[in-house]
């Protein structure tokens, strides 16, 4: 009879579980995809308006860069306010006309490099900018959906641990054990509802702040179904450092750095001013002509200190170009180490591993309720199988938080086409 019972009870929770575990209704509104996530995080990102009005700034400076400089008018009023014959304005001579300067040592082309070199380096930033909103962004739908799959753990467990009550009251009152069973059940019963309870929290916080992205609240559901996908990841191979985007931002700097160098060595050579001026002669009311040239002495700073820093600056932009090349080349390696481990772990994980643990939970289940198992072995099973189910979401995540950062280590480098645009 008690076997008949147990039975009966065992075939009663498998049907509750079930329905547990599909309590919920399946919603019929379209997943929000990763890739809509990134284009409306991309419709709203402040970074990348930030780096598209830094483009705007660098191509309103090359205009700047290719001005020449002003004319100035030139007015003056000599021989006035004297004594004698110089009193009032009857000797007065009145000078009026234009001074150019001329810019020597091709300054102007310098300016015009150094801004060339600047709004290829805000142009490299879009990119750059790109790259980080769509890591960011894909991190945060990571942590969104391994925390939505959180969540549907800790409702089965909870159903568990609700049946595991159940079996062990059916237990208690059959005389085939004691009540401390039914306390500790209920006792793991109260920790699973709350662990139910924190998940569906962090959920809600995973949510709201991949919302605060994408502009607008995520009331879709996730596409789990591609958090769950672990794709083959083959043998690693070397990757070159040298097309990425991080490389190309160095690269850029020390192309800044080096155009400042060439405007800093133009600045030493001096420019002239040619002024051409009409003087008008009150006491005779005759007029003449007056040219001048002015050129600047450089006594006191000849612009040696200039090209100086400039230079250093220049070398320091060249080792922190070589000093990329380095990291970029030890990043991509470690990433790439990265995702083939979680891979391996997350297919594992979420695969054979997670079957036996299920499976060793279920024959205890029915063990326990047939007086076969005690209730520890029913704990330590269960126990398991949690923690199992926890690793592989965790094994999820961290694979799939690998996989972007590795893509946005190897990120392309715009071409030059592109950044001369």
């Amino acid at each position: 009879m008690s076997r008949f019972i147990a039975a009966l009870f065992a075939v009663a929770s498998c049907a509750s579980i079930a329905h547990a575990q599909s309590s919920e209704p399946a919603s019929t509104r379209p997943p929000l995809t990763l890739a809509r996530a990134l284009a409306l995080a991309g419709a709203t990102a402040p970074s990348l308006e930030a780096a598209t009005a830094g483009v705007r700034a660098a191509e309103a400076g090359r205009t700047v860069a290719g001005y020449r400089p002003n004319p100035s008018i030139v007015a003056e009023t000599e021989n006035i306010a004297g004594s004698g014959q110089y009193r009032g304005l009857r000797s007065a001579e009145t000078t009026a006309g234009l001074a150019l300067p001329i810019e020597l040592g091709g300054k102007r082309s310098a300016r015009i490099a150094v801004a060339d070199a600047i709004g290829n380096r805000a142009r490299i930033g879009t990119v750059l900018a790109e790259a980080d909103l769509r890591l960011a962004v894909t991190q945060l739908y990571i942590q969104a959906a391994s925390a939505e799959r959180r969540v549907v753990t800790a409702r089965e467990q909870a159903g568990i641990a609700r049946e595991a009550l159940r079996a062990a009251g059916v237990r208690v009152q059959a005389g085939r054990a004691s009540p401390l069973e039914q306390q500790r059940a209920d006792v793991l019963r109260i920790n699973a509802e709350t662990a139910v309870e924190r998940a569906q929290r962090l959920a809600e916080v995973a949510r709201d702040n991949l919302a605060r992205r994408t502009g607008q609240p995520v009331t879709a559901p996730l596409d789990l179904a591609w958090y769950d996908r672990v794709e083959g990841f083959g043998p690693v191979r070397p990757i070159e450092p040298a097309g990425t985007l991080a490389l190309a931002a160095a690269r850029a700097d020390a192309t800044t750095a080096e155009a400042q160098v060439r405007l800093a060595r133009s600045q030493r050579v001096p420019d002239v001013t040619l002024s051409a001026s009409a003087r008008r002669l009150e006491a005779t009311n005759d007029v003449a002509a007056v040219f001048g040239v002015s050129i600047p002495f450089p006594v006191f700073n000849n612009g040696k200190a200039a090209v100086a820093q400039a230079r250093a600056q220049s070398d320091q932009a060249q080792a922190l170009r070589r000093a990329a090349e380095l990291d970029v080349a030890q990043d991509i390696a470690n990433a790439q180490a990265e995702v083939a481990n979680a891979a391996t772990s997350a297919r594992n994980a979420s695969g054979p591993v997670l079957a036996s643990a299920a499976e060793a939970a279920r024959i205890a289940r029915i063990g326990y309720r047939e007086g076969k198992f005690g209730q520890l072995d029913l704990l330590d099973a269960e126990r398991t199988l949690s923690e199992t189910r926890t690793a592989a979401i965790d094994a999820l995540a961290t694979y799939h938080d690998a996989k972007a950062r590795l893509e946005r280590l190897v990120a392309a480098a715009p071409s030059r086409e592109e950044t001369i645009q």
